[in-house]
């Protein structure tokens, strides 16, 4: 009887992977599909004027690869915070690193109007980059003093404010073109990691892989910090490892798109509801789901207006925000 449900719950599993795997495929057609511009996926096999390969090639391929691979490492990574904090509220920008790559690159940004430096799209990308790998860095030297995971979590919290703070006073200080700069970026663009060249997305793509394959150590993990000792995992040794790897897909995601809310927290929550927890499972859906919803939101805020685009971040925001309230209602009503 244990092996029947056993091999049904199996099943279920497969057929979730298997369903997000083809939306995702059509997600994808859908993103090339549409656009200012007529041209779609068919570039790939006919000929097209040179405008036409300019812009599937150049811009819309490219974008909707990275909002693939942002979306797919956020939720990812929300998915293993949720574990590792044992809070399934948790999402990457509670832990600072959010707060911490977007004020390095509102700082570049106001010095390089300060002094009139030219700044190139890479330079403030790893200017974000540098920031939320200083906040990571933070984070893990103050976990080898054996914080709990509450612990990491106010210090994530208390980084944040702090961030934010500094960011307002830069805003304040700001003339209004250098005002408009900030505001682009605080709100999210997947037009930041466009310009860079393709060697930028490995180190996230391999940290991406190797995630994924720790669902089973998560699953033990899940357990506790003791009863993972007595199955022989080594709890001290691994979290320090996923804390570095979700900071890092996260620094890249920041660096590339700018802060984007609540596709880590709302994604892997509600395949969490529907497939259950299994981690070895969950970690694959909820990096599927990630690109999807990323993808999909990145079409909404390109082709809403007829003349530019909306900010990726507000739109994401907009959707994500009552998911948030009615996950917050329902979790606590029943309790």
């Amino acid at each position: 009887m244990l092996a029947t449900l056993l091999a049904q719950q199996q099943r279920k599993y497969r057929y979730w992977l298997a369903a997000l795997t083809l939306m995702l495929v059509l997600t994808f057609v859908l993103s090339l599909e549409l656009g200012a511009v007529g041209v779609g996926i068919e570039a790939l096999w006919r000929t097209v004027s040179p405008l036409e390969q300019q812009v599937f090639w150049q811009l819309r391929l490219p974008r909707t690869l990275l909002a693939m691979l942002v979306g797919a490492s956020l939720a990812l990574c929300g998915a293993v915070l949720q574990v590792l904090l044992h809070n399934p509220l948790a999402e990457p920008g509670l832990m600072g690193i959010s707060s911490g790559a977007s004020l390095a690159a509102v700082l570049t940004l106001f010095l390089s109007a300060y002094f009139g430096w030219s700044l190139p799209y890479w330079r403030l990308s790893l200017a974000a980059f540098i920031g939320a790998l200083i906040v990571t860095l933070l984070l893990l030297v103050l976990s080898r003093r054996r914080l709990g995971p509450s612990a990491l979590l106010l210090l994530g919290v208390a980084i944040g404010i702090l961030a934010n703070a500094i960011l307002t006073w830069l805003l304040y200080m700001a003339d209004d073109a250098s005002l408009r700069s900030f505001l682009f970026w605080m709100m999210g663009s997947l037009g930041h990691g466009q310009p860079l060249s393709w060697w930028w997305w490995l180190p996230a793509v391999a940290t991406l892989l190797w995630l994924v394959g720790q669902g089973r150590r998560l699953d033990i993990l899940a357990l506790g910090d003791e009863q993972a000792q007595l199955l022989g995992l080594n709890a001290r040794y691994l979290q320090p490892r996923l804390v570095l790897a979700v900071c890092l897909l996260t620094a890249f995601s920041v660096a590339m798109a700018g802060p984007i809310g609540f596709i880590g927290l709302v994604v892997p929550h509600l395949l969490r509801l529907v497939m259950g927890g299994q981690q070895r499972f969950l970690l694959p859906a909820s990096m599927l789901g990630g690109a999807i919803a990323l993808t999909l939101a990145d079409v909404a805020a390109r082709t809403t207006l007829s003349v530019g685009e909306l900010p990726i971040g507000a739109v994401t925001a907009t959707l994500g925000a009552p998911v948030f309230i009615w996950l917050l209602v329902r979790r606590y009503a029943n309790t």
